[in-house]
């Protein structure tokens, strides 16, 4: 199921070649270049960055407040200054965005790809992790979305394997610049004693200490599935030990151990 996943977030990259149509919605912010033409009048094409204050110098009109407006909206802005002034009769502008500075999500943790991505149209969870080139071969079921919004900052585990399994979509939200996806490695336990091949291995869903068995690659001939004792800690972090069931549920960062056979 893992490596399905990572297929399914990795063909996600080839359907984002078609956003182009959303990105007329992205707002433009200070950072951002965009290029402007004007049909007609190859003299006014300029490329130009969204200063601070959210505004870009052109010609003949001075600096023009485009900040917090969508490409179409700044198009008939400075359409409307050029023919306001009695520059063009008819002006046809358009603006292209040649770097997107000003919105940017971070994808970060378990991830092939992990750094800053522009919102360059709308964008959501399992699009941005497809971006950022899928989810790692350590990485985890779930990820983490922390945004800020008006001064607080909140935290959401998301379970996209559970999404993906389901086909329930409610949980790919829709990202805002500023948020922040993070891929937790995923869980693991540990396993010694009279088995095959100890270490650590990674936790699968609904996992029992029969199929960590199986992962630790069997007991040994002097192993015992009656000897096997789990360390794990408790609600109040405390180690505590317990006796190991086959059927048990295996927890993240359980410790197995298998003792050896008295006969």
């Amino acid at each position: 199921m893992k490596k399905l996943l990572m297929k399914l977030l990795t063909g996600l990259v080839l359907a984002l070649s078609v956003g182009a149509a959303g990105a007329a919605e992205l707002l433009l912010g200070a950072g951002d270049v965009v290029k402007i033409g004007v049909y007609g009048n190859p003299d006014l094409a300029v490329e130009t960055r969204v200063n601070d204050a959210g505004m870009v110098t052109f010609p003949l009109i001075g600096d023009v407040q485009v900040g917090g407006l969508s490409t179409a909206d700044a198009e008939k802005k400075i359409s409307g200054l050029l023919e306001q002034g009695g520059f063009l009769k008819k002006a046809q502008v358009n603006i292209l965005i040649t770097v997107v500075a000003s919105q940017q999500v971070s994808v970060l943790g378990q991830v092939n790809r992990p750094g800053r991505y522009p919102l360059d149209a709308r964008r959501s969870v399992l699009d941005m992790l497809a971006v950022a080139g899928g989810i790692a071969p350590d990485g985890g079921d779930t990820v983490s979305l922390i945004r800020k919004r008006d001064g607080k900052t909140t935290k959401q585990v998301l379970d996209v394997v559970g999404m993906v399994r389901s086909g329930e979509m409610a949980g790919d939200l829709e990202l805002a610049s500023s948020d922040v996806l993070f891929v937790d490695r995923a869980p693991r336990f540990y396993i010694y004693g009279e088995v095959q091949r100890p270490g650590a291995f990674r936790v699968e869903r609904d996992m029992t200490v029969a199929q960590a068995l199986s992962v630790g690659g069997g007991l040994t001939v002097r192993g015992t599935e009656r000897g096997i004792r789990i360390k794990r800690r408790d609600a109040s972090g405390k180690i505590v030990v317990v006796d190991g069931k086959l059927d048990d549920l295996i927890q993240s960062d359980d410790v197995l151990y298998i003792k050896e056979s008295l006969f």
